[in-house]
């Protein structure tokens, strides 16, 4: 039997967007002004998914002192900051599949560990059309994935129980969030990681393009 959601979350890179040759090129540039090694675009598949800060302790090698890595972090934001929309795009289908998620009336939402107003600025420029209930990065100060504060807070605001909504993400960061809120974790092949770290962080369910969503899991009121 299909499990049913009335509301969708999504996480953003590696989900609806495909951004890694910007992330990566972005950490790259900011690791060769300091004299370190770049790396690859595969890599950052697992750099990723946790925040920029977090993204530039991977990337850098271990034992950087923590004064360079702050610069390397303030390098990379600012080179990010200048060139996020030039290589990234949606991932084919997920503007159709939202499209139909909209016809069907159900509520949506974006849930990143982006800084918050960088968060806002990329879905709208990416996803002008979509009328996402909520578009949240991660607070300053506050608790991001995979702390489920800002799940429950999505919830709270569709007033909808956590087991009526699916969380839709490409990470372990993206399944524990949906786990420790529990709500239905939707892993997505497409992305950064591989089914079996989805598998081992609790997916229920695994989707190999955007439009299985319909097909896996019944979707609406």
């Amino acid at each position: 039997m299909k499990p049913e959601v009335a509301a969708v979350i999504f996480d953003l890179d590696g989900t609806l967007i495909d951004s890694l040759d910007d992330l990566a090129d972005s950490v790259n540039t900011a690791l060769a002004e300091h004299g370190l090694p770049i790396h690859p675009a595969e890599p950052y598949n697992y750099f990723v998914g946790d925040g920029m800060e977090t993204l530039v302790r991977r990337a850098a090698p271990e034992g950087t002192p923590s004064d360079v890595l702050t610069s390397i972090f303030a390098r990379a934001k600012a080179e990010y900051g200048k060139n996020w929309a030039a290589k990234t795009k949606p991932y084919q289908g997920i503007v159709p599949m939202l499209e139909r998620l909209v016809a069907l009336g159900v509520p949506l939402a974006v849930l990143s560990n982006k800084p918050h107003e960088f968060t806002e600025e990329v879905v709208t420029w990416f996803f002008p059309d979509t009328p996402f209930a909520v578009v949240q990065g991660s607070p300053v100060g506050g608790k991001a994935k995979p702390e489920p504060g800002m799940a429950l807070a999505v919830a709270k605001k569709f007033d909808l129980k956590p087991e009526r909504i699916a969380f839709m993400g490409d990470t372990r960061t993206d399944m524990d969030t949906a786990v420790n809120a529990g709500m239905l974790p939707i892993g997505v092949l497409w992305g950064f990681r591989p089914e079996q770290e989805l598998l081992e962080h609790g997916a229920k369910v695994l989707l190999v393009k955007p439009d299985d969503l319909f097909y896996r899991v019944t979707v609406g009121n």
